[in-house]
């Protein structure tokens, strides 16, 4: 608690922004008073997973530009002991597909929340859809190019 207001942190890659994401951060808005967000940098994600599509600084200006969001923060590492203790950490949203990673945290005193992203749409759905749609489109267009034709020596 930070003057008697509930500080909430959440944080993600946030790559190609959509519904899921703010709906993760509305859920961690509900929480508290004071809502912070931290934007993983391209180097934390590439640490553990394949680069994201949209660079760091426009993630961030995303986030930032979100009204819900009091403050958008770099994100450099995926230990949140510091930043729980420098921010006066509270309560802590991530997604379910981290579920028990951040566990360690209510050992600090922060209530961890693992937000439900169920079977919607997902950054790495949306890189597959586009992946698969641009395959499609590439063979139908290979599809209706007329054969070379070959010169008779």
């Amino acid at each position: 608690m930070f003057n008697n207001k509930t500080v909430v942190y959440t944080s993600g890659t946030f790559d190609m922004f959509h519904t899921n994401h703010l709906k993760m951060i509305n859920y961690a808005r509900c929480l508290g008073d004071l809502l912070i967000v931290g934007v993983s940098t391209d180097e934390l994600v590439c640490s553990y997973k394949a680069a994201p599509i949209i660079p760091f600084n426009d993630r961030l200006q995303i986030i930032e530009a979100l009204r819900i969001v009091d403050i958008a923060i770099p994100q450099h590492t995926l230990d949140h002991t510091e930043i729980v203790k420098k921010l006066h950490i509270d309560a802590f949203v991530v997604g379910d597909d981290w579920v028990g990673k951040y566990d360690y945290l209510e050992e600090l005193g922060v209530k961890v929340f693992y937000f439900p992203y169920g079977d919607g749409i997902s950054s790495s759905s949306l890189k597959k859809t586009i992946h698969d749609t641009y395959d499609q489109v590439l063979n139908a267009v290979q599809k209706t190019k007329p054969e070379k034709i070959k010169k008779s020596e």
